[in-house]
C-alpha cells in the first residue's frame, strides 16, 4: 500500500498470534493490494527478482508465498516452483493464479519443512522472516533443503526503521515484538512483528550454515515514479526494507552450478 511519507511497513503471510491463521479473513483483499500497491509491486518484489537474476531450471522453493505473484515471476522466468504458506485462503489464490500443477502445500514455516535434503536450488523468504521470533529452527530447515552451493534469498524489515524511526525506542540489542494496524478492503488488522539487531540476523544466517553473498539496499522501480510520485520520493530516499542473499556451502571440490 501507498503510505505517503511514512516508512514503507508491508504485512508478511504468517498470521500472530500462533495458531490463529488470520490471513484466511481477508486474503482476497490483501492479494489485491499486494498486487499493485508500491512496497510490493514496485520496491520489494523486483528486487527480489534481481537479485535472483537468471532462474532457468532452478528448482526454487518459495517460503511464504501468499498468494504467488513472486512465484509467477519466477516461474516465468523458466524456474520449477514450489510454494508453502500458512493459509489456506492464500493457498487458494495461488491456485488460481498458478494451476493445479503447481506444487503448493500448507506449512507453518516454524515447522519441519515436508522434503528432502538438498531438494532446491533457492529458496525465497519474501517478508516472512521478521514476524518469526526464533529464526533458528527455521533457517535450519532451509539450509537443509537446499542443495550445496544453493542460495537463499530473504527480504525483512529493514532493523534501523524498526528502531530509528518507531516510538516507543527499546533497546537495539534485544529482540523484541511490536504489533501495526493495516487496512485491507474495509478491515483493519493488527499485525504482529519481531525486530532484532543486524548482528542478529547475521548471526542466525551464520549459526545455520550459511553463507552471506550479499546485503543489498535497493531502489524502487523507476516506473513508480509516476504512478506513486509523492511515495517514490520517499521510499527513494529513505531506509526500507532489507535484502539478504546466503549461500549454502558447496560440497568439498563442487564447482558446478544448477
Amino acid at each position: 500500500m501507498d503510505r505517503g511519507t511514512d516508512p514503507p511497513q508491508t504485512p508478511a503471510r504468517y498470521p500472530e498470534p500462533a495458531g490463529v491463521n488470520a490471513y484466511d479473513g481477508f486474503a482476497e483483499a490483501y492479494a489485491a493490494d499486494n498486487e499493485s500497491n508500491l512496497q510490493n509491486a514496485y520496491y520489494e518484489r523486483p528486487a527480489m527478482v534481481a537479485l535472483a537474476g537468471d532462474v532457468t531450471g532452478h528448482r526454487i522453493l518459495d517460503a511464504g508465498c501468499g498468494a504467488g505473484p513472486l512465484a509467477a515471476a519466477l516461474r516465468d522466468r523458466g524456474a520449477e516452483v514450489t510454494g508453502i504458506d500458512g493459509s489456506a485462503a492464500m493457498l487458494d489464490l495461488a491456485r488460481r493464479r498458478l494451476g493445479d500443477d503447481t506444487d503448493l502445500r500448507e506449512v507453518d514455516l516454524r515447522d519441519p519443512l515436508p522434503f528432502a535434503d538438498g531438494a532446491f536450488d533457492d529458496v525465497v523468504a519474501s517478508l516472512v522472516l521478521h514476524y518469526l521470533e526464533d529464526w533458528g529452527p527455521t533457517l535450519t530447515e532451509i539450509r537443509r533443503v537446499l542443495r550445496p552451493g544453493g542460495r537463499l534469498l530473504a527480504s525483512v524489515q529493514h532493523p534501523f526503521t524498526d528502531y530509528a524511526m518507531r516510538d516507543p525506542r527499546p533497546d537495539y540489542f534485544a529482540v523484541t515484538a511490536y504489533s501495526d494496524t493495516f487496512t485491507f478492503g474495509e478491515r483493519s488488522v493488527p499485525l504482529r512483528f519481531w525486530r532484532r539487531p543486524l548482528h542478529a540476523m547475521t548471526d542466525a544466517f551464520t549459526a545455520a550454515g550459511l553463507r552471506l553473498s550479499a546485503i543489498s539496499e535497493p531502489q524502487p522501480d523507476p516506473a513508480a515514479r509516476e504512478v506513486f510520485p509523492d511515495g517514490f520520493q520517499a521510499l527513494s530516499t529513505r531506509i526500507g526494507f532489507l535484502f539478504f542473499v546466503l549461500e549454502a556451502p558447496p560440497s568439498p571440490g563442487d564447482r558446478s552450478t544448477p
